[in-house]
């Protein structure tokens, strides 16, 4: 404990004049009163304070001191003529970058049955193989709808996209140009009575719409008739999506039936 000598030593040596403690301190000495009373608010009169307000403010100068002038210099994009001010410039609107759509993946091949084409997905992106499970699974559709169960194969197969490089576009919408305007070439070769879109790559980029068309017959600009089906992976993964397929089936098979007689 500190005695109070001691106390306004310390007090003194750190400039501190007035204090009042937050408790009572052992040997202190008692505390003067008039400390204790509030301070009164200072109240300045108000005609002196007009006399502040009114008062012009005048900058006081140095004799010594050069008074400097600024003087407003052009920024590097502006001209003599035509500039604005900083502060009444335009701002350019914010253009948000999108990012690029990724061009779509996928393999179809073109064949011929009777007079039908037949658009169809390869599941593996290769060439169908007489032994491929999906190749035995198409000729047994095809027997099914009264059609050769030996089809031709039409051409290369349309692998998209066409370039692994390059800054041409391959999105979505070059694809599906890209595959109508294929076909429409080979309808004019030879052309049939009804077109099978097999997979949802063709029943997307042939035939412009999505899974939920599956099993229904469309009217495509430039292709005709065609007929959209689940792919062949799809149906030998999911095997009781057969029984729509038939059913759609029965209903189209006089389209090609007709033809054959």
């Amino acid at each position: 404990m500190l005695i109070e000598s001691r106390r306004r030593a310390y007090l003194s040596a750190m400039q501190v004049v007035n204090w009042l403690p937050r408790t009572e301190l052992p040997f202190a000495a008692p505390s003067r009163p008039e400390l204790l009373e509030p301070l009164e608010p200072l109240v300045v009169a108000p005609s002196a304070l007009a006399v502040v307000v009114d008062a012009p403010v005048e900058p006081v100068v140095k004799p010594t001191e050069r008074v400097k002038i600024e003087v407003p210099r052009p920024s590097q994009g502006s001209t003599r003529t035509g500039a604005k001010p900083v502060a009444e410039a335009e701002v350019a609107p914010v253009v948000a970058k999108v990012a690029p759509v990724p061009p779509p993946r996928f393999a179809l091949q073109l064949l011929r049955a009777g007079r039908c084409l037949l658009l169809v997905e390869l599941p593996t992106g290769e060439t169908f193989q007489t032994r491929d499970p999906a190749y035995l699974l198409l000729k047994d559709m095809l027997r099914a709808a009264g059609l050769p169960d030996s089809p031709q194969i039409v051409g290369e197969p349309v692998r998209w996209p066409l370039l692994v490089r390059g800054s041409m576009d391959q999105g979505p919408e070059a694809a599906r140009d890209f595959v109508q305007g294929f076909l429409s070439v080979r309808l004019e070769e030879a052309p049939c009575v009804c077109l099978w879109l097999v997979g949802l790559p063709a029943v997307r980029f042939a035939g412009e719409a999505n899974a939920e068309s599956f099993n229904r017959e469309l009217q495509v600009e430039g292709l005709g008739c065609v007929w959209a089906l689940p792919g062949l992976e799809l149906l030998m993964e999911e095997p009781q999506r057969k029984a729509e397929v038939w059913q759609a089936m029965r209903r189209l098979m006089a389209r090609w039936k007709e033809s054959n007689e």
